[in-house]
């Protein structure tokens, strides 16, 4: 019985120390869901590290052991993470130093496309050390936060973008006729004031350029097949032939045949009843899409509070007669502040 309670007297400090950790870490946790960066913020991530780091120190300090003993184990604790962080600063403490920079700099969110050398996506997430985004084959690829660092980032503007296609014609057909042919695709694919560049004079053809602007910016890449497929469409209906030197000199031609399909796509009528296929970014950045939901009712919400705040202010000035006015403004902004609160706890719970 005796050794029961000496036991019971050894282990509580620990088990208190633990559980009280553990409650910082839950309301740490329960904060940042609701604040607008949410657990993938940076302030969460050192705070859960702190948080962790001390309970793990303290429960040495209160354990029922010797002095000594608790010094050769807070010894042993500092050797390692010496060690860790000599052996890793090469790598953790540079992402972790880029990471803060990007945290502060802001140069994209959740839900952005970016292109980063040969990678492009769209962001997923974003933390202390590495970014994460979703390719156009729906794979999630890590790129540390030093490399986003030390190369140029691309950042696809969220109110729209310029996009192109480029085809290479002979010289044999006169530029104005090509030039009307992209500028009809490009309108044709729903591209805004489109426009044609001559890129560059070949050895065997002319380089052009189509290019328009993209207001919506949900779905880029059914954009820029939409606009290559029209350029197909309008070219081989005008009879504009396409070929590259490598096809002629692979396929021996007759000097009148020419190298259009048969039926033009122009000619082609979409069958009665065919129901449209959803444009396929919705499949493949399905994550980097809630993402981007996320991000965005956070910012509706830190707007809603910050007009809250204006009309609370306002309040305190207003006549006598024009405070039943602002008061049913104040009490409309609480309520959607509230429904935005219970989106994204149900965002957060369904992630």
């Amino acid at each position: 019985m005796t050794f029961s309670i000496d036991l019971l007297h050894g282990i509580w400090p620990p088990l208190i120390v633990v559980a009280v950790t553990a409650a910082l870490v839950a309301a740490a946790t329960w904060v940042a869901r609701r604040s607008q960066q949410g657990t993938a913020g940076l302030v969460y991530q050192l705070a859960n590290w702190v948080l962790v780091s001390l309970g793990v120190v303290v429960v040495v300090i209160v354990l029922p052991i010797s002095d000594e003993t608790q010094g050769q184990i807070l010894s042993l604790l500092g050797v390692v993470l010496t060690a860790v962080i000599a052996l890793s600063s090469t790598t953790f403490v540079s992402n972790a130093m880029a990471g803060v920079m990007l945290h502060f700099t802001q140069p994209f969110r959740p839900g952005d496309y970016v292109r980063v050398n040969e990678q492009f996506g769209r962001v997923t997430r974003r933390s202390l050390v590495h970014t994460q985004i979703q390719t156009e084959w729906r794979d999630i690829t890590t790129l540390p936060n030093l490399l986003l660092v030390n190369n140029p980032v691309t950042v696809m503007h969220r109110d729209g973008t310029i996009i192109s296609a480029e085809v290479s014609i002979g010289y044999d057909v006169a530029y104005p006729e090509v030039q009307d042919a992209l500028l009809r695709a490009g309108e044709d694919s729903g591209l805004r004031e489109p426009f044609v560049l001559v890129q560059e004079l070949l050895d065997h053809a002319v380089l052009y350029r189509i290019c328009g602007f993209l207001a919506e910016m949900k779905h880029p890449l059914t954009a820029r097949s939409n606009l290559r497929k029209k350029v197909l469409e309008q070219l081989h209906g005008s009879g504009i032939e396409i070929v590259s030197p490598a096809f002629m000199n692979q396929r021996v031609l007759d000097p009148q045949a020419s190298v259009i399909p048969e039926r033009p796509v122009a000619e082609r009528q979409q069958p009665p009843g065919d129901v449209q296929a959803p444009p396929p970014e919705e499949k493949i950045f399905d994550q980097a899409e809630q993402a981007a939901s996320l991000e965005d009712l956070r910012a509706r919400q830190e707007q809603t509070r910050q007009a809250v705040k204006r009309e609370r202010a306002h309040l305190k000035s207003v006549p006598d007669e024009q405070r039943a006015a602002v008061e049913e403004r104040i009490a409309r902004l609480e309520r959607e502040e509230a429904l935005l609160a219970q989106m994204i706890e149900a965002h957060n719970n369904g992630a």
